[in-house]
Order: C-alpha cells, then sequence, then structure tokens
C-alpha cells in the first residue's frame, strides 16, 4: 500500500477570500422535510447545460437554471418504493442522444430514468447493499460506474442493460465505498474510496474487450460474462478516517476525509509492481467545520475551480489551477445554517447550487 512520499511539504490554501469573484444569493427553493443528498448539473448534453437535478427521499427532480436567478421545475419522478432514500445522481445519455438521469440510493436499486418521458428506462438490480455514488464516463456516456456499501464498485452498460465490470475481492475495498470517479482521459482507469480509509485506483485495460461487448450483446443482460477485477493498480491511505469523496483532476487526485480539508495528490504508480507506490500531496484547500462524512464536492466542467459545503451552511469556492490554492469565495447566508451535502457548480463557474440537509436549494449568481 502506498504511504505518503517525502516531496515538498504541501501548499496550503489561506482562508482569506481573494474576491477574484463574488457571488450572492439569487434563489432558494425548499422541496420538502427529507434531506437533499445530491444535485448535478448536466455536462453530458450541451443543450442542457442550464438544467441540473436533485435527489432527496424517493425523489428525483429536474430544474432548468434561468436568467435573472430563477429557477423552473421541469420534472419529477417518483419512485414506487415509498421507503427509498436516493442518495445519488449522474447525467448519462443513450446511444442515440437521449438524457437520462441515473439514480441510486438505500435500496440498492439503481434507476435509469429517460428525462424526456419521466418514465423508468431501466433498473439495474446487482448491488446487495445501498448505492453511494454514481459517476458518468463523460468519453462515453452510456457507461457508469456505482460505489457500493456492499463493498464493491460496479461498472454498468446503460444501452444494453449489463453489469460488465465487479470491482471487489482480494484486492477491494474492506468497507462500503463511498466515492468512485472515471478518469478525464484515460479510459481504462477509475479511483474509488470509502470506509476502509483508502483510495483505489483500478484499470480495466485488460478487460475492455467485455467493455466493448457490451455494446453489442443480444442476448439476456444476466447472460453477459461478467467479470470481476480483484487487483486494483494502486491503494492510497492518504487521509486517516472515512474518505467520501474522490474526482481526478488530470492524473492526480482530489479527496476528502472529514478533517475539514480536500487534499490534491499525485499516484506515483509501480506498473511492475501493482498495488504499489508513492503518493505526493502536493495541495490543501482548508474547509472549516465540514467533519461530518458524506459532503461532496463538485467543479465547473473545466475543473478550474472546485465548491464544497460545510455542516454550517457555508461554501467555500477554491481555485483548483493556482499554487498555493487561492479561495475564490466564501459564501454565507444568514438562512441557510443545515448541512450542504453536495454543490453544483455551473459549465462557466458563474452559478454555484447547493442542496442540503433541510430538504433546500439555494442559487448563488456571480456578480457582473
Amino acid at each position: 500500500m502506498a504511504k505518503t512520499g517525502l516531496g515538498c511539504e504541501p501548499a496550503i490554501g489561506s482562508l482569506t477570500p481573494s474576491k477574484k469573484r463574488e457571488y450572492r444569493v439569487s434563489n432558494r427553493l425548499h422541496e420538502g422535510k427529507r434531506p437533499l443528498y445530491a444535485i448535478a448539473f448536466n455536462f453530458v448534453d450541451a443543450r442542457y447545460y442550464d438544467v441540473f437535478a436533485t435527489v432527496g427521499g424517493n425523489r428525483v427532480t429536474v430544474y432548468r437554471c434561468l436568467e435573472g436567478g430563477l429557477i423552473a421545475v421541469l420534472q419529477a419522478y417518483i419512485d414506487e418504493d415509498k421507503d427509498e432514500s436516493f442518495y445519488t445522481l449522474s447525467w448519462a445519455c443513450d446511444t442515440d442522444g437521449t438524457p437520462l438521469l441515473v439514480a441510486g440510493g438505500c435500496n440498492g436499486i439503481i434507476r435509469i430514468i429517460n428525462a424526456g418521458t419521466e418514465k423508468i428506462h431501466k433498473s439495474f438490480v446487482g448491488h446487495g447493499d445501498s448505492v453511494n455514488e454514481i459517476r458518468t464516463q463523460s468519453l462515453k456516456p452510456s457507461l457508469v460506474v456505482s460505489a457500493s456499501k456492499d463493498e464493491s464498485v460496479r461498472l454498468w452498460n446503460i444501452h444494453t442493460g449489463i453489469c460488465i465490470l465487479i470491482f471487489a475481492g482480494a484486492g477491494g475495498h474492506r468497507n462500503e465505498v463511498l466515492s468512485v470517479d472515471f478518469h478525464p482521459s484515460d479510459i481504462y482507469r477509475i479511483a474509488s474510496c470509502g470506509m476502509d480509509n483508502t483510495v483505489k485506483i483500478w484499470s480495466m485495460k485488460e478487460f475492455w474487450q467485455y467493455v466493448e461487448r457490451s455494446f453489442t450483446w443480444t442476448d439476456l443482460p444476466s447472460k453477459f460474462p461478467t467479470k470481476y477485477v480483484q487487483f486494483p493498480v494502486f491503494i492510497a491511505s492518504v487521509h486517516s478516517n472515512y474518505v467520501d469523496c474522490n474526482r481526478w483532476l488530470g492524473d492526480f487526485i482530489l479527496s476528502k476525509s472529514v478533517d475539514n480539508e480536500i487534499v490534491l495528490w499525485e499516484p506515483k504508480i509501480k506498473e511492475q509492481s501493482p498495488g504499489e507506490g508513492a503518493v505526493d500531496i502536493l495541495q490543501k484547500y482548508p474547509v472549516p467545520e465540514c467533519d461530518i462524512w458524506f459532503i461532496k464536492f463538485s467543479c465547473d466542467f473545466h475543473y478550474n475551480a472546485a465548491a464544497i459545503g460545510n455542516r454550517e451552511g457555508k461554501i467555500f469556492l477554491w481555485e483548483l489551477q493556482s499554487s498555493p490554492p487561492v479561495l475564490i469565495a466564501r459564501l454565507s447566508h444568514v438562512h441557510c445554517k443545515s448541512p450542504i451535502r453536495q454543490t453544483a457548480v455551473s459549465f462557466d463557474g458563474s452559478t454555484i447550487l447547493s442542496c442540503c440537509e433541510d430538504g433546500s436549494v439555494w442559487r448563488w449568481d456571480a456578480v457582473q
């Protein structure tokens, strides 16, 4: 397992806002009493960059950001299981370009919702416990990956309904998997993290023939020869507690635990000895009062900035492409006191959304 390398001391960001960009609250709405755990803009389809969705309880709601801070409700999907509690969603699209929403939560079933008809397109059963995060492969947006409490990560083809690969086994996670992400340019690579305090990097390269077969499979999805990927190419112990969010930043990784900071680090993988290598911690982005788990950060389309909420309803917007890190803005409102579970940053970073434990959605717009 990779331990922290010696290298230079990491650059730690200052919590004094640079005032590079000012934001103000332009809207807030209340969905109900149930916590909202996820919010995301649609970056898969350029026609819908201003469309976002939220999940909370057994409901998925789709909105559009309009001019002047307005938010329009486009549609809502209510799951047939009233006890379902969705924790995560991701935008995807079918091979014909149909926009789809992929949602999962406590009952472990992944729902593929046709965003045009508001109907279930497919349901994926396979995980043995709740689904904590779903991410879409931006290079092939009909592939999604899911992280689960059952200690596994699964790769799915939403066009054919096939579970292609299961990342679990001898070298897999030893507790809940809380987050997973596709590498932005290396189509074979994913990173996952969880309650075993590790971040694991996996390669699909030697299994890619099965990914390609999944697009042309005509038999029942259950007859597909799903493969187990048992060993990651890299295991990192960057944090000493649960790791609940990880995202690739080029070949580097941004990850966070419950210790009031996001960490940017470089995995130095030894290709000859899988699982081994060193970690070089590059930068730290402080986030005060961010010491409860299941708080996720998000980035704009080009990964120029990362926004993260905390348990007191404040948002910290960090510039990602500068060293040492620069705090672009700290957003707070007297009426926003509830923990922010996730943020969403618009394509160009001019709008920031947050979804809260109290069922509220907040919209912040950059002051021109």
